[in-house]
């Protein structure tokens, strides 16, 4: 009786999917009780059809099935079917973008869904067919009871995947699927009225991963080390039941747990492994196959047909494959594959087709509302790790002794990545809901052994964990406890191990509201993913599945509501970018990058580019209220980056790589790494980073439709673009060093807390925005509220050592670092220094920058609030100095006259405008009839400087040279390089600045052969070779080609330039003496701070004041426009010709010099002036034999000054020369040190090659030189002298290159520039005092005046011509003495008077006393 149900059920199965079966054989067997099938091959068509997947079986066959049947105990006893041995091969299926049968493209169209249905349901009807007669409820019952014990044996399950030169091949050596109790113990179970549910576990063990790579004829020459190695896991089912009716469970749990999972990849296997990820991803997106263009949307798409026809028994019998692919995987990929790990479970059934029938036409007409309405199952589907580490390994052949035997492959780890507590969970229920979450408790990051020839971490090196791990984020689970498994199938404390029935969260508001970042963070601690994908209907139609790209059409927007948003948060990390660390990560970038594979997806405008679906007027508007967006949001919280100074650098064998050039060949030696303790390092905190992203779900589609409105909504607008938000709060940066325990100082900061965001929105497809030319392609804006930078001038010189130790590559080892430099930057707690050095503190408030392009221009502007600059300097009595030397803006209207000292000030204002605004706007296509050139408008307010003397302590600072005693080493043993040759070395590295020597050293360093050729061996690739040819090429340019090129680069940028700028005066106070700010006044405000001085202090150091012009250029024809315009913008008066834009106008005016003195002394030096000049530049094309074409310009300079007044006497003399000496002094130790650290860097270009001999020598040694010759215009090269060189044919030399050739070459290939300038002055007045040395208290003032001084001066290719004209010149004198004030000196004063008149001189000729001034004259 029993068997005439059970064994159609049976032999359903077996035969279904195995080819060439006798079903009569197969009968009589199972009612024997045993079946025994050897050597079957599958029906490969029917599980592609089943499985639906994207690929092809190429084979597939079971070396044995065996059935077991207890016919006396089928209700206490399970059935159990054994497979002995299966394998199958699979591979991508060919043509799949036109392959429309996989349920992958699940489209909208109720057709598709209507014609999976259809395909669905025969088959039920088909395979129910042995027995239509049902069972009575007791026959039914046992029948269940059955199916739900089946257990499933597979025993070496093989599945391999081929493409291209990959072989992915997983073995499985057995997994066992059986039924359980609540306890999770092997037992007999059925479901009851009290315990509506079922559980099954099932066992993998040895699970062994291995990724290969085939030759062309399709053979493994060399086995890798497998990805995974003999992995056991095992995963547990949970199903729960609305009622003992029920034939498909509401609430479907499979949670798999593994101990220990130890991935291992090699360099070869790394960009096979990454290809395989883009496979998945590809999938997932839809880029092949048609499978999603979602992200995790497509999970859902087959629960429709599936979930029809799902019960108990089927579940589990499909489930013995699926939780392989449980495997850890990214979040994209866990959604893929379970997208389709649904439809694993066949469409059978031998009991209900009835009710069946009714499920699966609900399901695919969701809407319709049959009787009774069965709702989709939640499916919580879990991966949990407990330790995990993957290992990335190098591979070198290794030959064997023997000539015929094969290479070898042997493997060196380098880097190992651990984690701790990991979970990947999904949530879904149908299509409307589907979550994912993703966490781990802690993970961190090891080097191993050695990399690129540096044993760094070798076994005996004896060095710590903390110095080989260089990354840690999180906790350890010692610690946190076992968090992650929280409301899993392996957690004690969850519902369904407490028999409570579990309670899902399957809304949107609400999921937000219970999984904060809070709460994720409390649970992970070092990183958690939240993905969360609903769809609401908003309409009556039905939703249908998602749309896919390809097939989509704007009506489907209408319908439902989507929204997909992704959060992802990394808990507290620290993170050492170290040389080892550093190199092992580019090198596994390097390896990554060292594949050629064909990518998968295809551009999909091809697709696109026929009719145009748009929508009618109500869809339209249901677009306007709602578009669906993807929204991913990822924070960092608290992280701590270290940059030490490098310890070897060898980047330059790595990063032409990744830059795209060939890798260099040359060979690394092996060498043993000399540490460096104390090692400066630079530390970067952050507080938080956010990036918001956002991005329309359906990109092609929508611009489609937008761009083809006439004036689509802002709103509608916004939703075309990809939008990107950068948030960086609590920044920070300081020097630390880490000491030869491991531990690091206390940081001493550099850059104070400050916050910046960045934001960007890049249009998506622009190709469709062709007609709308002003629609932004690109748009930026960056925002800096404040920021701070600190450093005296040891911190600087540290923070200069570590970026060269970086930035010079191919240094295989690193010099040491001065120590008196180290104690300096790192001062010992509680100890005072002796002489403690000046810092400078930089800071930039409310920088806000925009930029924009669209089709046709690119723009830019931007303001910057506020610049301040002041040093802070040892006082007395313990307290601290602030020098203000930078302010700006500041109110220097008045700056110009002395006056302002003796007024009363108005303090710097807080609502004072913006330092400096700009902005610039630049075409993009030239031929583009309606462009209007380049614009620029800018404004700068006053600034005020003062160079005060504490600003040359700081740059003349000098670490003190020690002995050449070693500092602490970890590693005696040096890069081949013997300890004698330590001082040279020292030298030859980047960390020259650092040395001080004295300056004679220089010089024989520089001639001393022996020490040339030293330092050049130990450090063969001090200087870049690249920097060095560039600087030969420079070298051989004369400086008239190089100003020409100059030039023309110029003209280029300002031929259709209109110009508006606006620089107000900048005033320079340089004092003889530090002029500290009063604590009085508000800090850094340099104006008050010398006012307070002149006031109040009795000895005011001597203060030389330069006042910078009040500068303005208009460009012809232009109309004043605020400078900070909303980018993109319209000039009223475009530029259409090369040249219109000249004349410009410029003005300057209120140039003036004086000097404050003590007791409240002011002098001026030159008095308020200005001038207003015009500037026209035209230019012509000149035909050359090549294919560029030169310019010759013709430049005009017309200048307008007024009447300058210029003043001297003693004091200001001495002030100045003061000054000047003071300068010259800091300026020589300066320029030493730095011709020192120059002849140092340059080793070989001082003793190297001889610069290339002009050719203009060999010319002149053979060719007499006349005038012509050596004229100034042969420097710009004409043809006209060519006949005063002679004998030229005739001379022995007659090859080489001659001077007129030369010039003549220089004149036609740089172009022409012909120059005109004029100045009128209309006086110019000079006056010198002096005290009168034979009477005391009288004082002497001679007086110089020029009138009407006009000079030219024209330049052109043959001739210059200059012209001067001055109307009179006069020297008068001046006596003052106490009491008379001034009156003219001798004979009335005259000293000399030249006019262009005759004058009367026979009145000073009588006496003869002209004559006496005479000598004085000449």
């Amino acid at each position: 009786m029993l068997e005439s149900y059970v064994t159609p059920i049976l032999m359903s199965y077996v035969n279904r999917y195995i080819k060439n079966l006798k079903p009569s054989d197969l009968q009589l067997s199972l009612w024997g009780g045993d079946v025994v099938l050897s050597k079957l091959e599958l029906k490969l068509d029917v599980l592609e059809q089943e499985l639906k997947l994207p690929f092809t079986f190429l084979s597939g066959h079971i070396h044995e099935l065996r059935i077991h049947v207890p016919w006396t105990k089928l209700g206490s006893e399970p059935v159990v079917i054994t497979i002995n041995t299966m394998e199958c091969i699979l591979k991508l299926k060919d043509g799949l973008q036109d392959d429309h049968e996989s349920c992958g493209s699940s489209s909208t169209n109720r057709s598709t869904t209507e014609g999976s249905k259809t395909t669905v349901k025969p088959r039920k009807i088909q395979h129910t067919s042995p027995d239509p007669d049902l069972p009575p409820g007791y026959v039914q019952s046992l029948i269940w009871r059955v199916i739900n014990n089946v257990n499933i044996i597979i025993n070496n399950l093989i599945l391999k995947y081929v493409e291209d030169d990959i072989v992915l091949s997983v073995n499985i050596t057995s997994a066992e699927c059986y039924t359980v109790d609540e306890f999770w113990d092997r037992a007999f179970m059925d479901i009851s009225a009290t315990d509506l549910v079922l559980r099954k576990v099932i066992n993998f063990s040895d699970c062994t991963v291995c990724l290969d790579k085939r030759n062309a004829s399709g053979k493994i020459e060399f086995y890798q080390d497998p990805l995974l190695y003999k992995c056991s896991f095992r995963t547990r089912l949970h199903f729960t039941y609305d009622n003992l009716n029920s034939k498909m469970p509401s609430i479907i749990k499979v949670h798999t747990l593994v101990e220990s999972l130890k991935l291992s990849i090699t360099d070869q296997q790394l960009p096979m492994f990454i290809r395989i990820m883009q496979l998945v991803i590809s999938l997932y997106y839809g880029e092949i196959g048609n499978v999603k263009d979602g992200e995790s949307e497509d999970p859902v798409c087959h629960t429709k047909d599936i979930l029809g026809n799902i019960s108990g028994a089927e579940d589990e019998i499909g489930k013995d494959i699926s939780p392989e692919f449980y495997i850890p995987q990214d979040d994209d990929q866990q959604q893929g594959w379970v997208s389709w790990a649904w439809s694993f479970v066949p469409a059978i059934v031998g009991t209900d087709d009835e009710g069946r029938d009714d499920v699966g036409e609900d399901d695919g007409t969701m809407n319709q509302q049959k009787s009774p309405i069965i709702k989709d199952p939640i499916v919580s589907i879990g991966f949990y790790c407990t330790k995990a580490t993957i290992t990335f390994k190098l591979t070198e052949m290794q030959a064997e002794s023997s000539y015929y035997s094969p290479q070898k492959v042997k493997s060196k780890e380098i880097i190992c990545w651990q984690q701790e507590g990991t979970t990947i969970e999904a949530l879904m229920r149908g299509e409307p809901f589907f979550n994912c979450q993703i966490g781990f408790v802690g993970c961190q990051a090891f080097c191993l052994k050695g990399i690129m020839g540096v044993k760094d971490f070798e076994d005996n090196k004896n060095r710590s964990e903390s110095e080989a791990c260089f990354f840690h984020c999180g906790e350890n689970l010692s610690t946190k406890g076992m968090t992650y498994l929280t409301n899993s199938l392996f957690d004690y404390r969850s519902p369904e191990n407490n028999g409570v029935r579990a309670e899902f969260i399957l809304d949107a508001a609400a999921h937000k509201e219970m999984y904060t970042e809070i709460t994720g963070m409390q649970r992970f601690g070092a990183f958690y993913m939240d993905y969360l994908y609903t769809m609401e209907s908003t309409s009556g139609k039905g939703s249908g599945n998602q749309p896919d790209v390809t097939s989509v059409k704007i009506e489907d927007f209408s319908g439902v509501q989507e929204m997909s948003t992704k959060s992802l948060i990394l808990g507290p990390l620290s993170l050492r970018l170290d040389s080892s660390a550093v190199h092992r990560i580019i090198k596994m970038i390097v390896c990554a990058l060292e594949h050629e594979y064909e990518p998968y997806s295809k551009s999909k405008l091809d697709f696109i580019e026929g009719a145009k679906v748009l929508p009618n007027t109500e869809e339209a508007a249901a677009l306007e209220e709602y578009i669906p967006t993807r929204i991913t949001t990822f924070t960092i919280l608290k992280c701590t980056v270290t940059i030490p100074k490098a310890e070897f650098n060898l980047l330059a064998h790595l990063l032409p790589v990744i830059m795209g050039q060939k890798s260099s060949s040359s060979f690394l030696t092996t060498t043993n790494l000399q540490l460096l303790r104390p090692l400066p390092c630079l530390r970067i905190l952050v507080d938080k980073m956010i990036l918001e992203h956002s991005v329309p779900m359906y990109a092609d589609q929508l611009v489609q439709y937008v761009s083809s409105l006439n004036q689509p909504s802002d709103n509608l607008l916004h939703y075309c673009y990809t939008h990107c938000y950068l948030k960086i709060f609590g920044f920070q940066a300081g020097l630390t060093s880490l000491d030869i325990n491991g531990s690091y100082s206390l940081p001493i900061p550099v850059i104070p807390s400050f916050s910046t965001a960045v934001y960007g929105k890049m249009l998506k497809l622009p190709k469709y925005w062709s007609k709308r030319s002003n629609t932004a392609v690109n748009e930026f804006i960056f925002e800096l509220p404040n920021l701070t930078i600190q450093a005296t001038r040891a911190q600087n010189f540290l923070m200069q050592t570590i970026w060269q130790s970086w930035a010079y590559t191919g240094n295989s080892n690193s010099s040491l670092v001065n120590e008196s430099l180290m104690n300096e930057v790192f001062q010992i707690s509680g100890v005072k220094t002796k002489n403690p050095q000046p810092s400078l503190e930089g800071s930039i408030q409310n920088v806000e920058l925009k930029y924009c392009s669209t089709l046709l221009v690119k723009c830019a502007s931007g303001t910057i609030g506020s610049i301040k600059i002041c040093a802070k300097a040892p006082g007395e009595g313990g307290k601290e100095k602030r020098i203000p030397l930078i302010q700006g803006p500041s109110d220097t209207r008045d700056l110009h006259n002395s006056k302002w000292l003796k007024e009363s000030r108005k303090p710097e204002s807080l609502f004072a405008p913006d330092w400096l605004a700009f902005t610039i706007q630049i075409p993009q296509c030239k031929d583009y009839s309606y462009s209007s050139g380049a614009v620029l408008l800018a404004s700068m307010q006053g600034l005020t400087i003062n160079i005060d003397p504490v600003l040359y302590t700081w740059l003349m600072y000098q670490p003190q040279k020690r002995s050449s005693r070693l500092m602490q080493q970890a590693a005696s043993v040096s890069l081949g390089t013997p300890v004698t040759r330590k001082k040279d070395d020292e030298m030859s590295v980047g960390s020259t600045p650092l040395v001080k020597h004295q300056s004679n050293q220089a010089s024989e360093y520089a001639s001393s052969p022996i020490k040339t050729k030293t330092v050049t061996e130990s450090r063969p690739l001090s200087v870049p070779v690249k920097a060095m040819l560039s600087s030969a090429e420079m070298c051989s340019k004369s400086p008239e080609e190089r100003m020409k090129e100059f030039i023309s680069v110029v003209w280029n940028a300002v031929k259709c330039l209109t110009l508006q700028m606006e620089v107000q005066s900048c005033c320079v106070f340089i004092p003889n003496d530090s002029l500290p700010s009063p604590s009085t006044i508000v800090s850094g405000d340099i104006p008050g701070t010398v006012r307070s001085w002149y006031h109040g202090q009795t000895s005011m150091p001597g203060t030389l004041v330069i006042c910078l012009p009040l500068l303005k250029i208009m460009s012809a024809g232009h109309k004043y426009m605020e400078p900070l315009q909303e980018i993109p913008f319209v000039v009223p008066r475009p530029i259409l010709e090369e040249g219109d834009a000249f004349p410009w106008t410029i003005s300057l005016n209120y140039f003036s010099i004086y000097t404050l003195l003590g007791q409240q002394l002011t002098l001026n030096i030159i008095e308020p002036v200005g001038c207003t000049s015009t500037l026209a530049v035209t230019s012509q094309v000149l035909p050359t034999a090549g294919s560029e074409s030169r310019h010759s310009f013709v430049v005009c300079l017309h200048v307008d000054l007024e009447s300058l007044e210029v003043k001297c006497s003693n004091p200001q003399v001495q002030l100045l020369y003061e000054l000047t000496d003071l300068m010259e002094k800091v300026w020589n130790r300066i320029h030493k040190k730095g011709i020192f650290h120059q002849s140092l860097a340059h080793t070989e270009s001082v003793s190297g090659p001889v610069p290339p001999v002009s050719p203009v020598k060999s010319s002149i040694g053979t060719a007499p030189l006349d005038a012509s010759t050596c004229s100034p215009s042969a420097d710009i090269g004409t043809t006209t002298e060519g006949e005063s060189l002679q004998g030229g044919d005739d001379s022995p030399f007659s090859d080489s290159v001659t001077l007129e050739q030369t010039t003549s070459n220089i004149g036609i290939s740089s172009g022409r520039v012909s120059l005109w300038m004029q100045w009128m002055l209309p006086k110019l007045t000079v006056k010198l005092f002096a005290p009168d040395p034979e009477s005391k208290g009288t004082e002497i003032c001679v007086v110089g005046e020029l009138e009407d001084l006009s000079a030219s001066v024209d330049v052109q290719d043959v001739y210059t011509k200059v012209k001067c004209k001055i109307e009179s010149f006069n020297i008068d004198h001046y006596r003052n003495r106490p009491g008379e004030g001034w009156q003219s000196g001798h004979f009335e004063g005259i000293f000399l008077q030249c006019k262009e008149k005759l004058v009367l001189w026979g009145r000073f000729l009588v006496s003869g006393e002209m004559w006496r001034c005479l000598p004085f004259l000449y």
